[in-house]
């Protein structure tokens, strides 16, 4: 669609060599999942002439190995205590079921985000740089920040070639308004014909008014704590707000339907929410922390361990290489499919 809309605005010229527009429609690493590329992005790199980079290979590697533990290792795991939340939540406590929320905010995080890296790092061993797709959303200190780098291509997408030719954030309140629920309703919609899915966008909306309405949108541009190791109280504070109302939205997009997702969310504002959690995996949890931590330490780089190691004796550093392969092989969690790719 962006390819034909291109054009007709005047954009980009018609494509003439039915080759590069082949490669450029079918390029393998991204019909399934994404990122969303663009014409004007993707083919003027396919058609120029490339040669193999050494340097480029091994960062694309190192990105293919990065996206494999956040999928295998952190999202495959999560999804098995994911799914035992949700496919029973009538037989947990409410911590129990806040605990699962908190799984599957981890696994679409590590699935979809493991699958762009994978899909960047092998097109970059080809000598093509793909758009990047996910910025550290979860380090965001609001909601318009996550939504900045949650799912970049599909959120650019839609202010591009929507939201701007709605008018935008020009005109009158209420159409500000209108046009911020056209925006997440549609991107609601686009992951299925669910009155979950158009909860789930309708909700965003909600989060987002606030921030519309006090101009506050664009507060925060560059990432956390720039520059230094740890954020201020402030920055936290916002941070695990943020957090907290996107685990709670991720409940209306993992539920089955509005009824599921009403006793599930029902379950957790009861008593039983100060319970001990039954499926409390202390070894998962550390490792989330582990991941956690390094996300945090690489936040500031186009994924978390693009520079990590560098300054490092070489032993240390392909130990690293090392355990994060081995981890792959001892956490490898029961087999999923990426979640995307049902959408």
């Amino acid at each position: 669609m962006s390819y034909v809309i291109d054009i007709y605005k005047n954009q980009i010229k018609p494509e003439k060599d039915l080759i590069d527009y082949a490669v450029f429609v079918s390029f393998f690493p991204l019909p399934v999942a994404g990122p969303i590329e663009r014409a004007t992005h993707l083919l003027p790199q396919i058609q120029r002439k490339r040669v193999f980079s050494y340097a480029q290979a091994t960062d694309g590697l190192r990105q293919i190995l990065w996206g494999l533990f956040k999928k295998i290792v952190i999202a495959d795991n999560c999804a098995e205590l994911a799914n035992l939340a949700f496919n029973n939540h009538e037989d947990h406590s409410g911590s129990t079921l806040l605990l699962g929320a908190f799984f599957f905010t981890m696994q679409i995080y590590g699935d979809f985000s493991g699958y762009s890296d994978i899909a960047l790092g092998v097109a970059r061993i080809m000598g093509i740089e793909l758009l990047r797709n996910f910025s550290y959303p979860y380090f965001s200190r609001d909601i318009a920040e996550f939504w900045r780098r949650w799912h970049i291509s599909l959120s650019s997408w839609f202010r591009d070639y929507v939201y701007f030719p709605l008018g935008g954030s020009r005109g009158s309140l209420l159409l500000k308004i209108r046009n911020t629920f056209i925006i997440f309703l549609l991107s609601g919609f686009w992951h299925g014909a669910n009155w979950t899915f158009l909860a789930w966008g309708a909700l965003n909306a909600i989060y987002f008014l606030p921030l519309l309405i006090s101009k506050s949108n664009r507060e925060h541009i560059e990432i956390v704590a720039k520059g230094r190791l740890f954020p201020t109280v402030s920055d936290l504070l916002r941070m695990l707000a943020t957090f907290s109302l996107t685990v709670f939205a991720w409940i209306l997009f993992r539920a089955e339907n509005i009824r599921h997702a009403a006793e599930y969310i029902g379950k957790i504002f009861s008593k039983s929410l100060f319970t001990v959690p039954d499926l409390l995996r202390k070894e998962l949890l550390l490792l989330i922390a582990a991941f956690i931590i390094v996300e945090w330490i690489g936040r500031e780089h186009p994924y978390a361990i693009a520079r990590i190691g560098f300054n490092w004796p070489k032993t240390v550093k392909w130990g690293f290489y090392y355990c994060l392969v081995i981890a792959l092989f001892v956490y490898t969690g029961k087999q999923q499919q990426f979640i995307y790719f049902q959408f």
